[in-house]
């Protein structure tokens, strides 16, 4: 029989819930354990790569099977839901913006995509970034300074387990010369799992009057996240990572309102690459310069047409899920998790084979970098660390992944294995995974 739930709410059942008839758990107070079973996840696998790719909760995969199955057998409008208003709207408000301020897109990769193409920047103008970037961010912004001559300023980011909020926003700030026009960062670096500063980097760029774009594809899912309280001007976010969307979503924010307590600067110029909705003649009304959008910024960049219907309703779902969950309590979640693997990870491996921030609390996340072979020079050794988490997999049916990062002072490219948690893992199986790797490694070694 179908318990009623009231609206907003979802039931998860409890231990004893189907079978003896027990009330429903609502999912805001659900244990772990019953959320865990909310996703469609392998139990012979041990996932530990969400920042790669998430798993998604079976409602998110009925969503996009049922409306794709609903436009089939009744010919709907497809070009009517195009805009995705409804699902703009919602997604919107899980991150404290509106619906003129956020795109559905296909990735973090389309979403840097369109914002670096769209920025006003001309010959002699001076972008700031890091080359701990995605290849994304770095390879876009190197086609505007073929285009348009200009100067790109690449930091190298700090890495190890002392490093501190402090010594990355002095960096940035030394960077910085009258010619700059662009601060752009990870909200939360691929590579090494560095959460970076990103409030503190906002008005940074506030105070000399520079546009910011945030690669935000680790955030959504994963922070409690208020885009608006950022300051920022653009991120660009996937939904199919710690959001646990499907794979072929993003979510994109442009600001489209001044809000003097989060970010007193007119919004900049954007030129949007558009498909098809864009004043054919003339331009679009002036950008505001109070907290009421002038017109509908985000549209400009989402209408495509005869775009997916079900991708937006399923992202929107995925993100009903997390709210009906507690962002909050998710984010608690995944952080203690990371904090549980990394002491696990400095017990078996050492502090100094860490490459993420463990000290500094304003840095840390539950994605962690780490060298699991006894010498230090093997995080040299591309080879070794492919070999490593290819034999997690086929051995041991555990994914993670390996990145590449620059180190200051140092001539080599570093790699590292990286381990990730979300909402979904348990303390017992990364015990049980790092001991794996903590075999391996002296195997390798």
């Amino acid at each position: 029989m179908t318990q009623s739930v009231k609206p907003g709410e979802r039931s998860v059942p409890g231990p004893a819930a189907t079978a003896n008839g027990g009330s429903p758990r609502r999912l805001r107070d659900a244990p772990w354990e019953s959320i865990r079973e909310l996703f469609a996840l392998d139990p012979t696998t041990t996932h530990l790569n969400t920042g790669t790719v998430g798993a998604m909760p079976y409602e998110v995969l009925d969503t996009m099977d049922r409306v794709t199955r609903e436009w089939t057998g009744g010919l709907a409008d497809v070009y009517k839901p195009s805009g995705y208003y409804e699902h703009r709207a919602l997604i919107g408000r899980a991150f404290g913006v509106d619906q003129d301020e956020i795109v559905i897109c296909h990735n973090a990769t389309e979403g840097v995509a369109r914002i670096i193409q769209g920025l006003d920047l001309h010959e002699g103008d001076e972008v700031v970034t890091t080359s701990h970037e995605c290849y994304s961010v770095l390879s876009n912004f190197n086609l505007v300074r073929n285009r348009y001559g200009l100067t790109i300023k690449t930091l190298t980011m700090p890495t190890g387990y002392d490093v501190t909020a402090d010594e990355i926003v002095e960096l940035f700030e030394a960077a910085i010369t009258p010619r700059t026009k662009v601060l752009a960062f990870a909200g939360i670096t691929l590579f090494t799992g560095t959460m970076m500063p990103m409030r503190r980097l906002c008005e940074l760029a506030q105070r000399h009057g520079l546009t910011t774009v945030i690669d935000g594809a680790l955030l959504p899912g994963l922070v409690n996240l208020d885009m608006r309280a950022l300051g920022a001007d653009f991120i660009a976010c996937s939904g199919s990572k710690f959001q646990c969307g499907p794979l072929g979503t993003g979510i994109l924010y442009l600001r489209n309102k001044v809000f003097p307590e989060y970010n007193p600067l007119p919004l900049p110029t954007f030129w949007p690459v558009i498909s098809t909705w864009y004043p054919m003649i003339g331009s679009p009304p002036p950008r505001t310069r109070t907290s009421v959008e002038s017109d509908d910024t985000a549209l400009y960049v989402q209408s495509a047409g005869s775009a997916s219907i079900a991708r937006g309703a399923a992202l929107a779902r995925a993100c009903e899920i997390w709210d009906e969950i507690g962002r909050d309590r998710i984010e608690r979640r995944a952080m203690e998790l990371g904090d549980h693997a990394r002491g696990r990870l400095v017990e078996a491996f050492g502090k100094e084979s860490i490459f993420s921030p463990g000290e500094d609390p304003l840095l840390k996340s539950p994605l962690i970098a780490f060298n699991p072979f006894r010498d230090p020079e093997a995080a040299w050794n591309i080879k070794k660390f492919t070999a490593f988490t290819d034999r997690l997999e086929r051995e041991h049916r555990i994914w993670i992944r390996w990145t590449e990062f620059d180190v200051p002072g140092s001539p080599h490219q570093h790699y590292a294995a990286r381990v990730c948690t979300h909402l979904f893992n348990t303390r017992e199986e990364i015990d049980q995974a790092i001991g794996i790797m903590a075999r391996l490694g002296e195997e390798m070694s």
